[in-house]
């Protein structure tokens, strides 16, 4: 991969970014690669697993769980306070922190839900309420699944006072409601917490996880949410402790519905499908525009990207190169298509000429362009972080990032062509309007066109700066086949998986992780569901640095 650095330099050549940071993640990385050392050689058979940082639940994370625990639905994440993003997910453990609004927001939260679980108090506890044994097996039952762990004795004995006390002072019902609440409220129901089980003290540098821990790593990479009762069960009987019986539960687990949503999130965030739902267009440039096409947009590459990876077993190469989308006869209907009926999803062929997988779905062409024209240059930028992970500077505040205005007699690589020749600007847009000027014969909508208001279109194109032994191309198409030919891509989307799947950055320690994870990923040609598995073998997650370091 080109690294960060050499991005900088490159724009620095045309002026532009000379005080920009380097990347910090890249940074830290070669920071920590021993001098001269290659990723294979780093690999010496050592385990050697990167930071295990403390993980608060993030809000799509706790609306899971709490549907999982107590079967409620009504999703109180969503009006969280939003923890932003590092490293292009939410996840990230490095922003997840509890500001003032979101703690009053989780005790709302806890009193709204700990309400609607005590509604049939008989069917919640099990047994009769006024009953100390009895509310000391519910705690403990319940305990066990919120804190996602058996609770240690000390807090059994706290909990069932807490109870006891409110129940001298208030109804039964009450005092279940307030315990159930002050579990929703609690640190470690919030929070993942990993402290390692040292049962024979392997190594004075990592520890295992103990086996509670693995079920909770296994079922929020997989599902995003708390463990299933075949899972606690595995982890109650020492039954996740090689890499073996870790790996038949993830694929168990991947075959569950439940695995979708995770798919479908990783994507959603790696593409940057959000932005389709703010989509704005000039309905004078695009009278078909409507607001309420975008939440089909963003279903079809959901139902693309998540139909590719768990039902057909797909690869990257699909992913970025397929002739074929799936479409409800809404959507047909706008892309000028037929086949579908109804409100259906259903596969449909596409002329291949015209057609790259997810790079050429209208919506993310779309949430790429301006309202009132396409966008060579967000194009191109979205491929080189994104697909190339190659993080260009943001251009200096005394730039003018305005696009040209639109010229009936000019095409929008003429439009452009400044970009190509003023030294203020050809630094980084070399890197990027060669790239998204394939795109052109694809509109500010997403829609196919053919000549620009009776302008030819050219639509070639090159990928500098990468490996890519012939970098000219033209079209879309050609362009995505290069892509799916690139190890770089190939490596960049590994990294992708890797900073989701452990809501952190890659560091030194990650060197062989990282490494054995893109050995699978091209042995198996590129599969997404083998490379999610492949995670769960990895150091970085089947152990953790020991001492209780983060």
């Amino acid at each position: 991969m080109v690294a960060a650095a050499a991005i900088a330099a490159a724009c620095q050549g045309g002026h532009i970014g000379e005080n920009e940071k380097q990347n910090e993640n890249e940074k830290q990385n070669e920071k920590q690669k021993p001098p001269g050392a290659t990723q294979a050689s780093v690999c010496t058979g050592e385990i050697s697993p990167g930071p295990s940082p403390l993980r608060r639940l993030t809000n799509r994370e706790y609306d899971n769980t709490v549907r999982d625990l107590l079967g409620d639905a009504t999703a109180p994440g969503r009006a969280f306070a939003e923890a932003g993003e590092a490293l292009g997910f939410d996840n990230n453990a490095d922003i997840l922190n509890v500001s003032e609004l979101l703690a009053e927001q989780y005790m709302h939260a806890a009193e709204t839900l700990a309400q609607n679980a005590t509604a049939d108090l008989p069917k919640l506890v099990g047994c009769d309420p006024n009953d100390d044994g009895c509310i000391r097996g519910f705690v403990q039952r319940f305990g066990t699944r919120a804190f996602r762990r058996p609770l240690a004795q000390g807090e059994l004995d706290h909990l069932v006072a807490f109870n006891h006390e409110n129940r001298a002072i208030t109804d039964t019902r009450t005092a279940v409601q307030m315990t159930v609440q002050a579990m929703l409220q609690s640190p470690r129901f919030l929070y993942r917490v990993e402290l390692g089980a040292p049962r024979a003290a392997p190594s004075d540098t990592w520890v295992p996880l103990s086996d509670w821990e693995m079920a909770s790593r296994l079922s929020y990479l997989v599902w995003g949410s708390m463990p299933d009762d075949k899972l606690f069960a595995a982890a109650a009987a020492g039954a996740l402790r090689t890499k073996e019986q870790v790996l038949a539960q993830a694929e168990r687990m991947i075959k569950d519905p439940k695995a979708r949503d995770m798919v479908v999130d990783f994507h959603d965030q790696w593409l940057h499908l959000a932005e389709i739902d703010t989509i704005d267009k000039n309905t004078t440039v695009y009278p078909d525009y409507r607001p309420e096409v975008r939440p089909l947009w963003r279903r079809e590459t959901e139902e693309f990207v998540t139909r590719t990876v768990l039902d057909e077993n797909g690869t990257l190469t699909t992913l970025l190169t397929a002739n074929h989308t799936y479409l409800n006869a809404e959507l047909a209907a706008f892309y000028g298509l037929s086949g579908p009926t109804g409100d259906t999803w259903t596969k449909v062929a596409l002329d291949p000429a015209r057609s790259a997988g997810f790079l050429t779905h209208a919506g993310h062409l779309a949430a790429l362009s301006k309202p009132n024209q396409s966008s060579p240059v967000h194009r191109g930028k979205f491929i080189r972080e994104q697909v190339l992970c190659q993080p260009l500077p943001p251009p200096p505040p005394n730039v003018d990032v305005t696009p040209p205005e639109l010229d009936p007699k000019l095409t929008t690589r003429e439009r452009f062509a400044e970009h190509s020749t003023n030294p203020m600007c050809k630094g980084c847009h070399h890197l990027m309007d060669p790239m998204g000027l394939g795109f052109e014969h694809y509109d500010g909508m997403g829609k196919w066109r053919n000549d620009e208001g009776g302008l030819a279109i050219d639509d070639s194109g090159r990928v500098e700066d990468a490996d890519i032994a012939d970098p000219a191309f033209r079209g879309a198409a050609a362009l995505a086949a290069k892509l799916a030919s690139s190890t770089q891509v190939q490596n960049c989307v590994t990294s992708q998986w890797f900073r989701y799947a452990f809501g952190r950055a890659e560091t030194g320690a990650d060197a062989c992780s990282l490494q054995r994870l893109r050995d699978r990923f091209g042995a198996t040609g590129g599969n997404v569901k083998a490379l999610i598995l492949a995670i769960t073998q990895t150091d970085a997650f089947l152990v953790r640095p020991s001492g209780g370091k983060p």
